[in-house]
């Protein structure tokens, strides 16, 4: 029998390394930036043309490459950071595999500009698929400049997979901000398509933390730190007021290294219990220092998970320093042993019972009387009414009045501003519908074969949704002016967010007279949205579009009227009153296609006769 295993050739090996290492461009941003850091730079400035398909470029003033270490860094597990395998356990580098360079190069262009300090010279470098095009002497400045170009070019099939711009961009977003923030003392620029997006100059973490979220991030921060032998926790924790429904700012970092740790991540839950709502999420950036050789990071490609030697540790200490710092600047009641001692009982008076005060009051006081009763102590003495002119019955108030020209005038009072309900009253008169409501969730209507069963939220969703969608199509939406506007707070990745989708809003019926880099000013809301519901309609809309955002334009119109439904539906346990029922039963079968939910669920079922006498047989 002839042999069937065989060596892969090197370009095909590091294809399918590229597969674990690089799965969107976001990842080739890692890696640049992370060798960057490790190039002892003080300046990084990221370049991304086309979500990184076209372009990424990393330019630092690092201590550069000599001409062998420009050529050895693309070959595979060619590295600088380890030796021997123990070396893994006492890691204080970010990249250390040797595999980076290597898989980018199989799956892309590559150049390389680089240059030492001391040499007067640099090395220019070009590589395309994993191919040495030329290596050349060249005059550059010192530090290492490379470009990605083309990502994924001879593997279609992964450029394929790829999200949208916005989305993928998002991705690179991110990247950027883990290795920023676990380095706040080396400056950072972000330029998009042109664009300068971030400039981060040196500083420290609470300042770094200001200049990606906006400068209202500042006063939300609470300190954490913490030093045990096993633990040292530093960074910041969110105040409780600032939970969101998303978990957008959520941030460990170990040995300034970003990692994810539901563990951990459970631990910072547990010692906001009780501060927060069920359904939000704390923000926090925590920053953890470990012995290097009690974790190990060499468990996943992309070594954001590490595994440690004593976890449950590590969960009480990371509990206690979050509680400890709640309870420290008052965010949540504590006990406290400290007492002041300016608010204890004096001896002379521990002894002695405490006298409540008395009042006095005049009986006889009667404020009709031309002279009230004259009272010789007490506080009636002191607020007695002053004495009215002689004559000076009720009718005297009005003396007068014709003579200066005053006429009197019938008041008529205004009508009584009616209260919403929570339905329009559109289709009164179409007919009474005989419904009940059970478990404030579903509504029973009966019919002639048998009984309707309508699931309140889904029927609301397709209600709203298609209303949404309508309006943002057609542009006739009609918006409630605020009597004083509505300034909301939000970081700056998200306003960048909502200008992407800011006249679909305007279609909806939103009016936005300000849109800065920290807030955004609403003059007007559409008609069905009340100023308590914005902020967390908004804020859902935004960590969505993180999420996946369509490049298409009906698509983008789809999942915005998709999720202001599903925000704005009535929840299930909201009891509603007959009028209610009946409005929402016409709204629905109104829709163009009411037996499915915006997420295509069924929203009603009929149950028929016969099923339900089957059931008793």
């Amino acid at each position: 029998m002839r042999d069937i295993i065989q060596l892969l050739p090197d370009h095909v090996a590091n294809q399918i390394a590229a597969g674990e290492v690089v799965q969107r461009p976001a990842s080739v941003v890692k890696e640049l930036l992370e060798n960057a850091i490790d190039a002892k730079s003080s300046s990084i400035t990221l370049v991304v043309k086309d979500a990184g398909k076209s372009l990424i470029q990393v330019i630092d003033n690092g201590i550069g490459m000599s001409v062998t270490d420009a050529r050895l860094s693309f070959e595979r597990h060619a590295t600088s950071k380890i030796k021997a395998a123990e070396d893994l356990f006492n890691l204080h580098t970010k990249g250390f595999r040797g595999e980076a360079l290597a898989s980018i190069a199989a799956i892309a262009h590559v150049e390389l500009k680089t240059r030492q300090e001391e040499s007067e010279i640099g090395t220019h470098l070009i590589i395309e698929g994993s191919e040495v095009i030329s290596q050349e002497p060249a005059v550059v400045p010192v530090g290492t400049t490379i470009s990605v170009k083309n990502l994924f070019y001879n593997i279609p099939a992964r450029r394929n997979f790829l999200k949208s711009d916005a989305v993928e961009n998002r991705h690179i977003i991110d990247e950027f901000h883990r290795v920023a923030l676990a380095h706040p003392n080396i400056k950072f620029q972000m330029i998009q398509n042109g664009n300068d997006v971030f400039n981060l100059p040196s500083s420290n973490l609470r300042q770094r933390l200001s200049h990606i979220f906006g400068r209202k991030t500042d006063e939300k921060l609470v300190p954490v730190s913490e030093e045990t032998e096993i633990l040292k926790v530093e960074g910041f924790i969110l105040k409780p007021e600032y939970a969101k429904k998303s978990r957008g700012e959520q941030f460990f970092f170990v040995n300034n290294r970003f990692i994810r740790n539901s563990y951990l991540h459970h631990a910072v839950v547990s010692a906001f219990e009780g501060l927060i709502k069920t359904d939000t999420h704390p923000g926090y950036f925590l920053f953890l220092e470990v012995d290097p050789k009690s974790i190990d990071i060499n468990i996943h490609p992309t070594k954001t998970e590490v595994k440690f030697d004593d976890d449950h540790s590590m969960y009480a200490i990371i509990r206690s320093a979050v509680k400890h710092s709640l309870g420290q600047f008052n965010i949540a009641p504590v006990l406290d042993f400290n007492r002041n001692k300016e608010f204890d009982t004096p001896y002379h008076y521990s002894d002695k019972t405490p006298v409540p005060p008395t009042i006095e009051v005049d009986r006889d006081f009667n404020p009709f009387k031309e002279k009230p009763a004259s009272s010789s102590s007490g506080l009636a003495s002191v607020f007695r009414r002053p004495e009215r002119e002689k004559g000076g019955a009720w009718e005297s108030l009005y003396t007068g009045l014709q003579s200066r020209g005053m006429e009197t005038v019938d008041v008529i009072p205004e009508k009584e501003i009616e209260s919403k309900t929570l339905f329009s009253a559109e289709n009164k008169g179409m007919g009474r519908i005989s419904s009940i409501q059970i478990s404030n969730k579903y509504i029973l209507i009966p019919t002639k074969g048998g009984t309707m069963i309508i699931h309140q939220n889904l029927a609301h969703q397709r209600v709203l949704y298609e209303e949404f969608l309508k309006n943002i199509t057609v542009s006739q939406a009609i918006s409630q002016r605020l009597l004083f506007p509505l300034e909301l707070n939000f970081s700056t990745p998200d306003i960048e967010v909502l200008e992407k989708i800011k006249e679909q809003l305007e279609n909806i019926g939103f009016v936005f007279s300000a849109l800065t880099e920290e807030s955004v000013e609403i003059d007007a809301l559409p008609a069905m949205i009340s100023e308590g519901q914005v902020y967390e309609i908004l804020s859902r809309l935004i960590h969505e579009i993180k999420e996946d955002f369509p490049g298409d334009g009906f698509a983008q119109n789809d999942m915005l009227a998709k999720s202001m439904a599903e925000s704005m539906a009535i929840k299930t346990g909201t009891p509603l009153g007959e009028e209610e029922r009946e409005n929402l039963i016409h709204q629905l079968f109104a829709c163009k296609e009411p037996t499915l939910s915006p997420e295509n669920k069924s929203v009603f079922y009929i149950m028929e006769r016969e099923e339900l006498d089957r059931k008793f047989v």
